[in-house]
C-alpha cells in the first residue's frame, strides 16, 4: 500500500463503501499513524472502521485503502512491512505479536 497515493479524508470518505479490506491513516506530513482493517464483523465495512478510527485520532487527515477479501493476512503483512521499514508499528496501533518479514529494502 506504500505506493498508493494518500487521499484527503473529506474527499475520499463519500466514495468508500461497505467493502472488506485494509486501510492506512496518515498525518499531515504523510506519516503513517494507524493501519487497520474492516472484516466480516465490521459494521458498515471500510467506511465504518475508518470513521471510528478517524474520530479518535485528531492528527489524522489522510487515508489509503485496499479492498480485499484477505483482509486479516493483508493487515498483518502491512504491519510487518511497516515494522521492517521503520523499526516499530505505527503510533496508534497496539503492540501485537507479529512474525518477521524481511523485504528487500
Amino acid at each position: 500500500m506504500r505506493h498508493k497515493p494518500w487521499q484527503d479524508i473529506k474527499t475520499a470518505l463519500p466514495n468508500i463503501h461497505g467493502h472488506l479490506g485494509v486501510f492506512e491513516i496518515g498525518g499531515r506530513e504523510g506519516e503513517s499513524l494507524y493501519i487497520g482493517y474492516a472484516g466480516g464483523n465490521s459494521a458498515f465495512g471500510l467506511r465504518g472502521e475508518i470513521q471510528k478510527a478517524f474520530s479518535r485520532m485528531p492528527r489524522a487527515c489522510q487515508i489509503r485503502i485496499e479492498i480485499t477479501a484477505s483482509y486479516l493476512s493483508r493487515y498483518r503483512e502491512l504491519l510487518m512491512l511497516h515494522k521492517a521499514y521503520h523499526g516499530e508499528l505505527p503510533p496508534e496501533n497496539p503492540n501485537i505479536p507479529l512474525g518477521r518479514l524481511s523485504p528487500i529494502l
